[in-house]
């Protein structure tokens, strides 16, 4: 399976929401404790100064595009 995203990637959910960043993707193990291979992609952003995180399928995820300027 080819990946749309990769970690690094700046991206948000096609419904709205922060922007958020890719740590994380499908087909590595879910974490170092953990082999069972992930499937969704581990997303991570702020809510104001307070960290957070989130699972998500691709079909949910599009590029994030920051507003233009006025």
């Amino acid at each position: 399976m080819v990946n749309m995203f990769n970690r690094g990637d700046v991206v948000q959910l096609k419904s709205g929401g922060p922007a958020m960043t890719i740590d994380a993707v499908p087909g590595e193990a879910s974490s170092k404790y953990d082999f069972e291979e992930r499937t969704t992609y581990r997303c991570e952003w702020f809510k104001g100064a307070t960290p957070a995180n989130g699972n998500y399928a691709e079909h949910l995820l599009q590029v994030f595009v920051a507003p233009e300027k006025k």
